[in-house]
């Protein structure tokens, strides 16, 4: 069966997604690289969901995804982070469709937790020496996670400046309590001082991307993918 996907193209960095599967995410210099990249995780993101009650079967070639979304990237894609909410985001949402994002949450907040558990010593750095350690990985993507958390009104004080020590557990149960709001109370149009808000769907969707991103760079910097 096709998948899904859409593109999202900046001047120097295109990124790709499956529509219906948050986290699975990959970026490259063009859309045809970016499609082959998001092909070649797709039995990592198989992995991440083993368990989790949703079935997913990795698709085994590229002619397998179908893009029906082009998104006109910013300078914020080109820095390596995807910025633009698919329209696919906008679509109605239930408690059926939260159940789904809270298990492929849980399962790449899983897959986080694993690969930083597995690390032995200090990751391996990059070409130019740099990379954060996991520790400071953690508290960023604690600190990331609760600022997208906001987006969708839940209440992340304390978290957004995450330091090594946060406990992510408590920021996630936050996460999970702010998104149930979101589908069950609505989303404020915008916030107290008029900020952007996102949809339910593209939370996730960032989310789920940013934390498995970490996730598998972990891993690729401590041997263990």
């Amino acid at each position: 069966m096709p998948v899904d996907a859409y593109v999202e193209v900046g001047a120097k960095r295109v990124f790709a997604g499956a529509l219906d599967w948050p986290g699975w995410c990959r970026t490259a210099r063009s859309e045809q690289d970016a499609l082959d990249s998001l092909i070649a995780y797709g039995t990592r993101y198989a992995a991440v969901l083993e368990g989790s009650g949703v079935r997913f079967t990795p698709p085994a070639k590229a002619s397998t995804l179908e893009v029906v979304e082009r998104l006109k990237g910013d300078a914020t894609t080109d820095f390596g982070a995807p910025s633009i909410a698919p329209k696919a985001d906008a679509r109605s949402i239930d408690r059926r469709w939260l159940t789904r994002q809270e298990k492929i949450l849980r399962a790449c907040w899983k897959a986080f937790d694993r690969a930083a558990e597995n690390v032995s010593g200090p990751l391996e750095r990059g070409p130019r020496g740099g990379g954060r350690e996991v520790d400071a990985i953690l508290a960023h993507v604690v600190g990331a996670e609760a600022s997208y958390a906001r987006m969708i009104g839940a209440d992340v004080k304390g978290f957004e400046e995450a330091d090594a020590g946060a406990a992510p557990e408590n920021e996630r149960a936050i996460v999970l309590d702010g998104l149930e709001g979101a589908v069950t109370d609505g989303i404020p149009a915008a916030g107290p001082r008029g900020g952007k808000r996102w949809s339910a769907p593209y939370f996730v969707r960032r989310a789920a991307w940013h934390v498995l991103d970490h996730a598998w760079e972990i891993e690729d910097r401590s041997g263990s993918a």
